[in-house]
């Protein structure tokens, strides 16, 4: 059977792991991040749909928007090819503590269901190589809630694990940015928010984000015992959501 789909990837040396020899890991390069309407107009375009883009987009918006009112009421989704359901984060210390916002949290988890891990044999991945050397984003913890790579909490801390992110140099793009992923609007991180500064971890203060979601950027001169004459920018590919 042909293969239907391709996902290219780049390798980057492991660093969480204590092996005395190298290996890698292979982190998937992000085509473009599509939006529901995106997502319907392609549908149409490609001879998958036999409606129009925007009634497809009304219709999928309004099943988002019901899914969402359902999992607030505890119900969990199977659609096929995601479930989803509502979990609850943090420790209750006696039998008659309640719910309080302030100390647990609410989170919305999803995993692949049966038809998306069905279509996982139709996919090729091109290895491209071993990335260029530079500053790299590995994961992004949110220390509240225990979120990686996930949901992030406005006002509290976020740890950032990477290679080459420390900041250094004068130039003006030099920061920490949130990039809203439909605006592509950038909050740059106040210097006095950044909590610890290393080439291999960052721990900042999230600002007062909208709800949304966002990427992250880390921009910097830093180049080991040398600054570069120019700024260079490590994007993390993972969608972050403020809720």
């Amino acid at each position: 059977m042909p293969l239907l789909h391709t996902i290219n990837a780049h390798l980057y040396e492991n660093l969480l792991t204590k092996n005395d020899s190298a290996d890698y890991l292979a982190r998937t390069i992000s085509e473009e991040s599509l939006n529901i309407k995106q997502i319907c107009e392609a549908a149409v375009n490609r001879g998958g749909a036999d409606i129009s883009a925007s009634a497809m987009e009304y219709a999928a918006t309004l099943f988002l928007k019901e899914m969402a009112y359902q999992l607030c009421d505890g119900f969990t989704i199977n659609t096929g090819y995601f479930t989803a359901g509502t979990k609850i984060r943090g420790v209750f210390n006696s039998l008659s503590e309640t719910f309080d916002q302030n100390k647990h949290k609410i989170l919305f988890q999803f995993n692949q269901g049966e038809r998306m891990r069905a279509m996982i044999p139709d996919i090729q991945v091109n290895i491209l190589g071993v990335a260029e050397k530079g500053s790299v984003i590995y994961q992004v913890t949110d220390m509240k809630s225990g979120s990686i790579n996930n949901i992030i909490s406005p006002g509290r801390n976020l740890k950032i694990k990477g290679k080459g992110i420390k900041l250094a140099g004068d130039h003006p793009d030099n920061g920490i940015y949130f990039v809203n992923s439909a605006t592509n609007d950038k909050t740059r991180v106040p210097a006095d928010d950044i909590v610890v500064n290393k080439a291999s971890e960052l721990i900042i203060i999230i600002p007062e984000l909208q709800t949304g979601s966002y990427y992250l950027e880390v921009t910097s001169q830093y180049s080991g015992s040398n600054l570069l004459k120019a700024s260079r920018t490590a994007a993390y590919n993972k969608v972050l959501s403020v809720e």
